[in-house]
């Protein structure tokens, strides 16, 4: 595979370095039944994260405790703000991607995202394959952009599809690059489950996994979350030992071998530190 000439000054892949709740004011309502058509709306939205592919109006009326007659009132009024959707043919209810807009990291006044996209729209034009932003939440990594190759043959994913940290590049280079104490707490925590014959599943491996990823500055996926998909994965920080997410480049296994690894890294490394400094602005 080969690729355009960066636009960016070029940087060393080994340059990062890893590394009582508040009184209720005056006034304040403290009791969720004070609001309970926002409580029952947040539970709502709360219950839809756990299932992306949606539930029907029955299973979230029983999920939340409410009526059928008022959860539906609750699923139009977030279907108009644009937070959910309903599937004509499956009748399902999902979330979309507008929630994802209320958990975007910033840097200060400086919004991850809107810095990004034209890092990553320069990104896609020297690879050619498909870009992608992501930041950690909970023990997952959260897609919240994507710029699509141009490709017949591309990979497609959805804004907000969530992935494991164990089994992909930009979930490893996550934990990769944690605070070692927390890095070890994530490796004894997390469940290794094989999601292809490439994952890694043993601890003592992803611990040295993890350590290579430190070294070389970025992370590779050789078919471990999708047999036919590879990925090489860098992180952003938003200052020093403080990881903020990561970009990504993700293409079929068949356009992207393992060789071509050492070739794209410097591409998408050089990216990271593009938004870095974008950030810092």
């Amino acid at each position: 595979m080969e690729f355009a000439r960066p636009n960016y000054e070029t940087v060393n892949t080994k340059e990062h370095v890893p590394y009582k709740e508040p009184p209720n004011s005056a006034g304040g309502a403290t009791d969720p039944s004070e609001a309970p058509a926002l409580s029952r709306g947040l539970a709502l939205l709360e219950k839809l994260s756990e299932f992306p592919n949606g539930l029907n109006l029955t299973q979230l009326s029983a999920a939340i405790g409410s009526p059928k007659n008022s959860t539906s009132r609750l699923i139009q009024t977030l279907v108009a703000c644009g937070y959910v959707v309903r599937d004509d043919a499956t009748l399902l209810i999902r979330l979309t991607g507008k929630v994802l807009k209320l958990v975007h990291p910033r840097a200060g006044d400086v919004s991850f995202v809107e810095c990004a996209l034209p890092v990553m729209r320069d990104l896609r034009d020297q690879t050619g394959e498909t870009v992608l932003l992501g930041v950690a939440i909970g023990d997952e990594v959260v897609i919240i952009e994507k710029l699509e190759s141009r490709k017949p043959v591309r990979i497609g994913v959805d804004i907000g599809l969530r992935l494991e940290l164990h089994n992909n590049a930009p979930g490893k280079v996550i934990v990769a690059f944690q605070h070692p104490k927390e890095r070890e707490r994530l490796i004894r925590r997390l469940k290794l489950t094989p999601s292809t014959p490439h994952t890694i599943t043993d601890r003592e491996e992803f611990r040295r996994e993890c350590d290579r990823i430190v070294e070389q500055g970025y992370g590779t996926d050789r078919e471990e979350h999708g047999v036919g998909i590879r990925c090489v994965a860098s992180p952003v920080f938003q200052r020093p030992h403080q990881i903020l997410g990561c970009i990504w480049v993700s293409a079929p296994s068949g356009r992207l071998t393992e060789s071509d690894f050492a070739n794209l890294a410097p591409f998408v490394v050089n990216a990271a530190k593009a938004v870095e400094q974008r950030l810092s602005v």
